[in-house]
Formats: structure tokens, sequence, C-alpha cells
């Protein structure tokens, strides 16, 4: 029998890199949880307190299911870079992201039908080269930036912009497909 699989997430990409595998999730409700960072935390703890936050919102109500949910945080230093809502903000973590690497953290959760919770960070370094003046204004008018962490999307202009990078390319995108499947598997979850 095919287990069920609720995806709590609005990220078209998470959906998009589990197809990519082969798993399409049976529903996607994302969950409206607070993602205000606590005071003082770091960028790494909040990826994964958001993850779990999510999944278990959606958990709640769907006890029958294995239920996925993820967070992606970027950090630089110990800032965390946020989702960028404006041109502004973007410009401002493409100017401190220029020339140095940051963390790109990945909150997995999966809770499962009988109620266990899984979860896994995924740390991937990220360096961007030296940006200059022109490459930020060409960022900012491909509008890419709109809603991502750390105001960029790597599966696009800002791939151009990386000198160096260690750990799941999946992640940065919104999904380590990797991580993903071994706590699936592990948790006893079957495609098809």
């Amino acid at each position: 029998m095919k287990n069920k699989l609720i995806l709590a997430s609005a990220s078209p990409r998470r959906v998009q890199l589990l197809e990519q595998v082969g798993i399409t999730p049976d529903d996607i409700i994302p969950a409206d949880i607070d993602e205000t960072p606590l005071k003082a935390e770091l960028p790494r703890d909040l990826a994964q307190r958001l993850a779990i936050g999510k999944a278990q919102a959606i958990a709640a109500q769907h006890k029958d299911a294995f239920i996925l949910a993820a967070d992606t945080v970027v950090g630089c230093g110990r800032r965390i870079l946020d989702k960028a809502e404006d041109e502004t903000y973007a410009r401002k973590c493409l100017e401190q992201l220029s020339g140095r690497r940051h963390h790109v953290y990945g909150g997995i959760a999966l809770i499962t039908p009988d109620g266990k919770t899984v979860k896994r960070l995924v740390d991937t370094v990220v360096q961007f080269k030296r940006l200059t003046e022109n490459d930020i204004e060409s960022y900012i008018k491909s509008n890419e930036w709109d809603g991502k962490a750390g105001g960029y999307a790597i599966q696009g202009l800002a791939e151009s912009y990386i000198k160096f990078i260690r750990g799941s390319y999946s992640n940065v995108v919104g999904l380590s497909l990797y991580d993903t499947i071994q706590i699936l598997s592990g948790a006893g979850f079957k495609k098809d």
C-alpha cells in the first residue's frame, strides 16, 4: 500500500525537487507558523526549529500521513539573511555576500504516521565572487531575488557568481534531495 505524503511547504522549488527524484506529494499544505527568529537565535537553529514547527502544525490534522517539512536559512556569520521582499534588502544581502563564504542551512523534518519525528540539518557552504556594482544591479533587475532567502536563487543568474560550493546543491535550491531520500526511506516511506 502506498504511503500518503504531505509536503508542508509553499515552495514550488521543493515540489520540483521531489518530482525530480520521482516523489509526488499526495497533498501540499503550507504551514502558517511564525517564522520570526528568537532573540540571539543562530541561523542553523532557526532552520531546524522552523522545519519541525511546520511539520508539527500540519501533522496535528493529518495523523495518517508522512508529513515532510523544510526550511532554508542563509547565515552570514551569526547573522540571518531573511527572504528578500524588496530591492533595498536584496541589494544589502548581495553586498554582504560579495566575496565571502556563507552557510545555507536546510532544516528537514519528517513526522511519520506513528508520530515519530525525524530531523536533519544540512549545511552547505557557498562563496560568491567579489560582486561588482554592475553584477548587483543586473541581479536586482532580474527579479530572481524576490522572496528568496539571502536575496538570491542559486538556480539562475546567481549561479554565475558562485566561486565555491561545498555540500548539497539541492539544499541551496530549497531541499537536500540526498538527505530527504535518506530520511524518508529510513522512516519506512515507500514510493509507488
